[in-house]
């Protein structure tokens, strides 16, 4: 067990919901206390084996339960180092070179522990509005997690490829099955929107693989491997344009987030939990991950492009919040306005603006996350989410007001709370942003006009606020309502503690990222030089692909050179058909290496 936990973390985390969602398989529909049980208990255990991502969490449990040897090597990670750590790389489609390569670094640390830490809180949040199909639900709910984590593992693109259009299906089941009324329209959107996206990003996937054998002779779909592939300008902006708008979708950014709204309104309060907080991240996630180290050229030539969309997205969100009479949807419409300040982050390429982005992607999964939790415990009192049918709340749910009030206040980004603390490093880190790489003299003017979003935000959570719980009741159904029960406190009470936990100490989080954002930008701007020196098809580091028969050859070549004397003459004298005359032939034609004949 402890040889697991230390060589296939990664893996095990992945297993974890499958055998739940195997387990779930074969139990009656008729057990569905036990299914509710069984399941929240698979995703809670996976989110305990998730917190041995965090070495500090590794040495409390060898101070609890003893040193194991497996246990002890994962205190040994250290997020500080450069690259991907607890990596897991096996053949598995090799005529083409696709492997299962996974591995984490601090860019996607604590998305990981969001996802395994909400996926159990919204399915715990969700189950008395649940009535029907409770087998599938759960099943639904354990495969998502699987996607989720898979996408945010995968070092592979094709692996990456395969994980992003498996949480389609699972969350296109939770709108279409479980949602409102017009839940079959918003399910069919919100596919039809991702497919598109996805199905351009695969194109663009296979053109960077076959122009990587071209310059090797070999197919690979390793991210590190295809991270050194240089394209010509116009390439880049094509590939980049490919990614962007499947990310961009999944975001969203204005102005493709119409389907974000629907999506929101029809789905559960458990899909809306996880569609919120976790499935939009992947959106800015794969901008970060993919398509800005991939295409330099392209990210920088088109990003304040694509950061104008995000500050439209903060005004333009936030306008629309403003006007909602339906409480879910004026928080979908927030959603949208809170996305943009993540966009405006990344492509500052500054470390306030990156690290900025990778926390506000946290703190937005905690603070709207709590604020769909607490939408769904308002409509399973009243069936109702109109604001005009509320008022005087604060009367009858006090405690209710109390943590809504202090979500709110956390989304609007008041000092103190984590909405703060990202909003702040993001616009700083624009204001910040000058050079060649990054927003240049125009980032100045994108952190005034985003600055305008955190006012709105205000006005548009405040008014909410003022409109569900101060006044007079004046609905009778709005007298006797019961306050927060202990399942809904149990639900929110992890992420209240998040709330200030960031908002007060964000060190903790910013530690774990800031090593890996400084090598992002370092890599990100090493490659852009690189490529606008000379942006003909290439290889950055033709080094670091010689093949490994290539390198078998070098080596010979090298104990030849070593070998004294008569040795050395009978090495030189070898066999035609043996490695020296290999070497000697490739040499000869200079193939010696790949990438090296250019």
């Amino acid at each position: 067990m402890s040889a697991l936990l230390s060589e296939h973390l990664l893996t095990l985390l992945l297993a974890v919901p499958m055998l739940g969602a195997l387990t779930i398989l074969f139990l009656p529909r008729q057990w569905p206390t036990a299914i509710r049980r069984i399941s929240v208990g698979f995703l809670v255990l996976n989110f305990f084996f998730s917190l041995l991502l965090l070495p500090e969490m590794v040495e409390v449990v060898q101070s609890v339960f003893g040193r194991f040897p497996g246990v002890a090597a994962l205190a040994g990670v250290d997020y500080a180092q450069p690259g991907f750590h607890l990596v897991v790389d096996q053949p598995w489609i090799e005529s083409v070179g696709i492997s299962y390569k996974l591995g984490v670094d601090g860019i996607s640390l604590w998305l990981v522990l969001l996802t395994t830490l909400l996926t159990p809180i919204a399915l715990f949040a969700s189950w008395t509005s649940i009535e029907t199909k409770i087998k599938e639900y759960a099943i639904a709910f354990l495969l998502l997690q699987v996607g989720m984590l898979g996408a945010f593992f995968a070092l592979d693109l094709f692996l990456f490829y395969v994980f992003w259009e498996l949480m389609l299906v699972p969350m296109y089941l939770i709108i279409g099955i479980w949602g409102g009324a017009n839940r079959v329209y918003a399910a069919v959107k919100f596919f039809l929107f991702t497919m598109v996206g996805s199905l351009l990003m695969l194109v663009a996937i296979l053109y960077v693989v076959g122009q990587y054998h071209s310059l090797t002779g070999q197919y690979t779909f390793d991210l590190v491997l295809l991270h050194d592939v240089i394209l010509p300008f116009e390439a880049q902006v094509l590939l980049f344009g490919a990614f962007a708008l499947a990310f961009a979708i999944k975001v969203p950014m204005f102005p493709v987030h119409t389907w974000l709204p629907d999506a929101h309104v029809q789905a559960p309060t458990g899909g809306s939990i996880i569609l919120a907080a976790v499935l939009l991240k992947l959106g800015t996630y794969g901008f970060l991950r993919f398509a800005m180290p991939m295409f330099p050229l392209a990210s920088q030539y088109i990003g304040p492009s694509i950061a104008v969309l995000g500050v439209i997205g903060i005004i333009y969100g936030a306008y629309c919040a403003w006007v909602q009479k339906d409480v879910k949807k004026l928080v979908a419409y927030s959603s949208v306005s809170h996305m943009g300040f993540i966009a405006l982050g990344m492509f500052a390429m500054t470390p306030h603006g990156v690290n900025g982005a990778i926390l506000q992607m946290v703190n937005h999964g905690v603070s709207t996350g709590a604020l769909f939790i607490l939408v769904g415990v308002i409509y399973e009192r009243r069936h109702t989410r109109d604001l005009d049918e509320m008022g005087g709340l604060a009367k009858v749910m006090p405690w209710y007001t109390l943590v809504f009030v202090i979500v709110a206040m956390s989304s609007i980004g008041l000092p103190g709370t984590n909405g703060f603390v990202g909003e702040f490093m993001i616009m700083s880190g624009a204001w910040m942003s000058q050079g060649f790489v990054g927003l240049g003299q125009w980032g100045t003017i994108f952190a005034m006009i985003a600055a305008t979003g955190v006012i709105l935000a205000a006005i548009y959570m405040l008014h909410a606020v003022l409109k569900m719980f101060w006044g007079p009741i004046t609905k009778p159904e709005n007298e006797g309502l019961p306050d927060m029960t202990r399942r809904e406190w149990v639900a929110l009470a992890p992420l209240l503690v998040l709330v200030f936990w960031i908002g007060l100490y964000p060190a903790t989080f910013l530690d774990k990222s800031d090593d890996a954002v400084n090598q992002f930008i370092g890599d990100f701007r090493a490659k852009w030089d690189a490529s606008s020196d000379d942006d003909s098809l290439r290889l950055w580091h033709p080094e670091r692909h010689v093949a490994p028969e290539a390198e078998a050859l070098d080596e010979a070549a090298a104990e030849a050179a070593r070998a004294p004397g008569e040795e050395r003459e009978a090495a030189l004298d070898a066999p035609a058909d043996g490695p020296l005359a290999q070497l000697n032939l490739a040499h000869a034609t200079g193939a010696a290496g790949f990438g090296g004949s250019r």
